[in-house]
């Protein structure tokens, strides 16, 4: 399982729009989990994460058909010029660190 993970940073003015052009991304049906959370800012260390952005796909070729979908590219189109920062991570679940390294 291949989980996408995406975090932006958002003008306060600019948080209601990425909000309503990220929530697009819920229609596409190539992934078989998709979120989208508002950091709740606890972290004693940073707390400079507006929005996330959290998918789970089946493989590779599933996360590729996601990012293949036009609501997908809508949703750039319509948030990329209202973000700061956008850092994204992609990770194999199955090939993961699930135990401590001894």
């Amino acid at each position: 399982m291949i989980r996408h993970i995406v975090f932006f940073t958002v003008p306060e003015a600019n948080r209601d729009a990425v909000r309503k052009g990220l929530s697009g991304l819920t229609a596409i049906s190539h992934a078989q989990k998709l979120e989208i959370g508002e950091n709740v800012k606890r972290d004693q260390w940073g707390n400079s994460v507006d929005f996330i952005v959290y998918g789970e796909f089946e493989s590779e070729e599933a996360l590729a058909a996601y990012k293949a979908d036009p609501a997908y590219e809508l949703s750039t189109n319509t948030v990329k010029p209202l973000r700061e920062t956008r850092v994204a991570a992609d990770f194999d679940s199955d090939k993961a660190t699930k135990t401590p390294i001894r």
